[in-house]
């Protein structure tokens, strides 16, 4: 009897609400004390910094917005020059964008790389969203790369053909970055398992191509793709500049990612093996269903860091005389009445790049968290 009243009389006591730690220990308040105002010092570094990016924001707000022209009649530039510099000319932007994304493509034709371009951006976008992560997924890439290429040189379904000297701008950069990373990751792989053969000869061939590759920079590929490369072929055959320079990409950006596969697949313990053979797998089967998940989810940040920095020496086929994206922005103010405009075109075209580098830095992010998210408990 006596136990049942003290249960009752315990549930009638209302119970203690939980206790929420103060608002100066978490959250924002929390970051800023403990980054940025956490002695004298740093709150005097905090606040001078603050004061010359609040300078710097203020300036770049009246030159690039408040004082700035954003379009001219017919070329007419003299609005721009009366500027004298206080006021961003964004009129060349205007002007100029079409021959900056798809070069000297034919105009009425436009639609053609511009749909490219989406398409390329709809790949990424898919093939970034896990619940496609399926076989089926390669034929997607097959059937989408096959369709942008029959838009880009048409010759077919009623569509112009355009030869690929008229190829220019965003697209050529999305092509090159794209077939290059989408070929060379899969060799990456081949050479990376292939420099850890028991094989002698798998093993020196595959040394052999990596500190080769490696030990020359891509403007000397590029060169020899463009220039040494087609005396070696018969006599009367001749391979589009626009795939030799594919081809260097490739093999360059191959050698580069064997590296960081090689590094992940050096980062697993021997037990791994190990446990794989004890199970009976065959070769194949053991690095396709064991070693090689645990690797390349371990090395996310370097092959991201690779994938960012190839899909920015794109730019360097230049040197060959193909017009990229910022190619194409460099030529499109060597016309007299734009020149002295090229912060503008440079900022525009920094823009870009950046888009496409800062998309692929955070969605890595974001996958490194997901895929090790086991080794934080």
């Amino acid at each position: 009897m006596s136990d049942i009243t003290l249960d009752t009389a315990a549930a009638k006591v209302p119970k203690a609400a939980p206790r929420t730690p103060p608002a100066s220990q978490i959250g924002l308040p929390a970051w800023l004390r403990a980054n940025l105002f956490s002695s004298w010092i740093n709150t005097a570094v905090t606040l001078v910094v603050a004061y010359f990016l609040v300078r710097w924001a203020i300036g770049f707000v009246e030159w690039g917005i408040v004082n700035a022209v954003w379009s001219v009649p017919d070329n007419q530039t003299q609005a721009c020059r009366d500027l004298r510099g206080i006021g961003a000319c964004w009129a060349v932007i205007t002007e100029k964008h079409r021959f900056i994304l798809f070069g000297t493509y034919p105009y009425e034709e436009h639609w053609r790389p511009a749909l490219c371009v989406l398409l390329f951006v709809g790949l990424y976008i898919v093939s970034a969203m896990r619940r496609f992560w399926r076989k089926e997924l390669a034929l997607v890439w097959i059937g989408v790369l096959t369709l942008i290429g029959v838009l880009m040189w048409g010759g077919v379904a009623g569509l112009t053909y355009v030869p690929q000297e008229r190829w220019g701008g965003l697209v050529i950069t999305l092509i090159l970055a794209t077939f290059g990373l989408a070929f060379a990751f899969p060799l990456a792989i081949v050479v990376a398992l292939g420099r850890r053969s028991s094989l002698p000869a798998i093993k020196a061939l595959c040394v052999l191509y990596v500190e080769l590759i490696r030990g020359v920079p891509l403007i000397s590929l590029l060169f020899m793709a463009s220039v040494m490369f087609p005396l070696f072929l018969p006599e009367g055959m001749n391979i589009d500049k626009l795939l030799r320079a594919q081809l260097a990409i490739i093999l360059f950006a191959g050698a580069y990612l064997a590296e960081v596969v090689r590094g992940g697949l050096q980062s697993l313990s021997k037990g791994q093996y190990e446990a794989a053979d004890a199970l009976g797998l065959s070769y194949w089967q053991k690095t396709g269903f064991i070693i090689l998940p645990q690797a390349l989810r371990m090395v996310i940040p370097p092959l991201v860091n690779t994938f960012i920095g190839f899909f920015k020496d794109t730019s360097l086929v230049l040197i060959i005389g193909i017009f990229d994206l910022l190619t194409a922005g460099k030529t499109a103010i060597i016309e007299p009445a734009w020149q002295g405009f090229g912060i503008e075109v440079y900022l525009t075209v920094g823009a870009i790049y950046f888009v496409f580098c800062f998309a692929m830095s955070k969605y890595s992010q974001g996958l490194e968290a997901e895929l090790n998210r086991h080794r934080a408990r």
